[in-house]
C-alpha cells in the first residue's frame, strides 16, 4: 500500500512509466494490466517531469527510458534514486549494450530490460513486486 502526499492511502503498487513516447507507456500499461495486483499508474514523457512527480506519486516502481528527450534516463535514475531511494527502478532501452548496463545500475538501476521483450519486463515487474511485497522494509 502506498501512501500518497495528501496522506491518502492507496491499495497496490504505484509505478511511474517514463517514457518520451506515449504509444510505449500505453502499451506497458496494457502489459502490466495481465498482471493480478492492483496496479496505479502515473506517466512522465521526460526525465524533468519524472523527477517532479516523485514526491506527489511516490512511486513504488519506475519504469525509465534511456532515451528521453531533456536528460537521460541514467541521468534521471540516479537523481530520482537519491531523492527517493525507496523505489526500484527498472530500465528499459533498445540498447544492450554493457557500458549502458553497468552505467544504469551504477546510477542505481535495479533491474535492466530490453525493449521488445515483453515476457522480460513482466518478469522484472513480478520480480520487483515480489519484493515490495516479501520485503517492504527494504524497499519503503
Amino acid at each position: 500500500m502506498n501512501t500518497h502526499k495528501s496522506g491518502k492511502t492507496h491499495p497496490g503498487i504505484t509505478i511511474l512509466l517514463v517514457d518520451d513516447q506515449p504509444a510505449v507507456r500505453f502499451g506497458l500499461q496494457l502489459l502490466f494490466q495481465l498482471e493480478v495486483e492492483p496496479l496505479r499508474f502515473c506517466e512522465a514523457g521526460n526525465s524533468a517531469e519524472a523527477l517532479a512527480m516523485i514526491d506527489a506519486w511516490r512511486p513504488d516502481v519506475v519504469i525509465m527510458d534511456v532515451n528521453l528527450p531533456d536528460r537521460d534516463g541514467i541521468f534521471a535514475t540516479k537523481q530520482l534514486t537519491r531523492v527517493w531511494p525507496h523505489c526500484l527502478v527498472i530500465v528499459l532501452t533498445i540498447h544492450n549494450r554493457p557500458d549502458i548496463r553497468l552505467q544504469a545500475l551504477a546510477a542505481g538501476a535495479w533491474a535492466f530490460v530490453e525493449k521488445g521483450r515483453p515476457e522480460d519486463m513482466r518478469f522484472a515487474l513480478r520480480q520487483a513486486i515480489h519484493l515490495l511485497k516479501s520485503a517492504p522494509h527494504l524497499c519503503r
